[in-house]
């Protein structure tokens, strides 16, 4: 029998079994070593086991051990676990901790880091894949892990960068500058804390893209009413309002704070959540846009909470392909066949009402709270531009409330049909949970029938 030195082989099958439901990890290709003739096992640890109970697969780089180099035989490693993953329609996470490529392997360590990258691009949008970075991830690894759906890094312990730190100066690399830029869904303050995170998600994401929506039993009282104030609330709070039991899984705070985004359940239906309390600028259209496109790849029902000013109008914003980001994020949701659920809870002035998942652009469902102001342009600025006349009679501000009352209600876009009811906000919950209990299974496509029922 093959022994193995447990202090060599401890540090990444340890992080790795972490993941997983005591004693229920397997590993795979345990005795492969770095070539024929090396003494070393190769320094990552591949296998399966439970999650809560649920099959997913995993990886684990280990620096400690020959520096996580990364090689032909490491690939194979990955590239066979990815391989048992899709066929098994069961979630993957990699956990990413190596130097980089064994620079005496040349061309093969290149290519090495291809075979890897085709595997995590096939699997795309077929089973759920989770990059976690455990310590240093850089050139090569750095893009394989940002092909993951989503990334989570540690404070203080991740390295996420293409280009070595001390080439590019700043904080490059830094957890905290990976979680800014978006490269990061989530920073987590320790190695628990981001297993934590994991396990949570994996709980409100299917399997893989045929399961579809997920629904289980909860304690959660589904008609519960949910008491906020329209007028002064935190957007992260409302949605663990509306959400079962509280509980919702959120990423991206520290790219886009303005929206917030993330996976939660509404009676027992797990769906996916886009809540935006601002200006819908780049960023936000980004994370809105990604997140639409994940759960549309599985089938996860979407909610959309829109509560924004409008667009960014800056310099700022049209010197970064605003228009194309725009579009990106109106192309997602008009392509997306999942379950979708909107409600105006405030302000939805111009091209936010449109892009943030409207009648128009697909969503099944459509709510507003019965004091929402949907309109081209805020009513300030459409009094200015058309009703300009009528001030002086009365008050600038009673002109401007009469605006909203009579062109910019709920009640006047349910009017036009793209409001479906307009409603309290008291009762903005038991309407989410009913929506997502009759639409969660919906199939785009007519069914087939062989005939007709004939007529007595």
């Amino acid at each position: 029998m093959v022994q193995i030195d447990e202090k060599v082989y401890g540090v990444s099958k340890e992080r790795i079994e972490s993941l997983f439901d005591v004693g229920t990890f397997v590993e795979l290709g345990a005795y492969t070593r770095r070539s024929a003739s090396s003494e070393d096992f190769e320094s990552v640890v591949c296998g399966y086991g439970a999650v809560d109970g649920r099959l997913v697969f995993a990886f684990a780089q280990d620096s400690g051990r020959t520096k996580g180099a990364f090689g032909e035989r490491h690939a194979k490693k990955i590239a066979d676990t990815y391989s048992l993953a899709v066929k098994n329609g069961a979630p993957i996470i990699g956990v990413f901790d190596s130097a980089g490529a064994v620079v005496y392997d040349g061309a093969a360590a290149l290519a090495a880091y291809g075979r890897v990258m085709k595997c995590v691009s096939e699997a795309s949008g077929i089973i759920p894949q989770i990059a976690l970075i455990d310590g240093v991830c850089g050139g090569s690894s750095a893009v394989i892990a940002s092909m993951f759906d989503l990334t989570v890094t540690v404070k203080d312990k991740s390295k996420l960068y293409v280009n070595s730190p001390f080439v590019v100066g700043g904080d490059a690399g830094k957890s905290e500058f990976a979680a800014s830029v978006g490269a990061s869904a989530a920073e987590c303050e320790s190695e628990a804390d981001a297993v934590s995170y994991i396990k949570k998600l994996l709980k409100l994401i299917p399997q893989n893209n045929a399961e579809g929506a997920v629904s289980e039993e909860i304690t959660d009282n589904i008609n519960r009413k949910v008491s906020f104030d329209p007028k002064n609330y935190k957007v992260s709070e409302l949605v663990s309002e509306l959400s079962d039991n509280g509980e919702f899984v959120r990423a991206y705070e520290k790219y886009a704070s303005d929206i917030c985004v993330g996976f939660a359940s509404f009676g027992g239906i797990k769906a996916g959540v886009i809540a935006l309390c601002g200006k819908l600028g780049i960023k936000e259209a980004r994370v809105a846009a990604k997140t639409v496109s994940f759960c549309d790849s599985f089938g996860i029902p979407l909610v959309t909470l829109v509560d924004s000013e409008g667009l960014d109008v800056s310099l700022e914003a049209e010197s970064a392909s605003y228009a194309s980001e725009l579009s990106r994020l109106a192309a997602s949701y008009a392509s997306s066949s999942n379950a979708k659920v909107t409600a105006v809870v405030g302000k939805a002035y111009g091209a936010a009402f449109t892009l943030l998942g409207s009648k128009a652009l697909g969503a099944d469902i459509s709510y507003a709270l019965d004091d929402a102001c949907i309109s081209v342009l805020s009513p300030e600025a459409s009094v200015a531009f058309v009703w300009n006349d009528k001030v002086g009679e009365k008050s600038r501000e009673e002109v401007e409330a009469e605006w909203k009352e009579k062109c910019a209600s709920a009640a006047d876009a349910a009017d036009c049909g793209e409001i479906d009811d307009v409603i309290e906000a008291s009762e903005l919950r038991k309407r989410i949970c009913a929506s997502l209990s009759m639409l969660a299974f919906k199939a785009e496509d007519k069914p087939s029938r062989k005939h007709p029922v004939m007529p007595l």
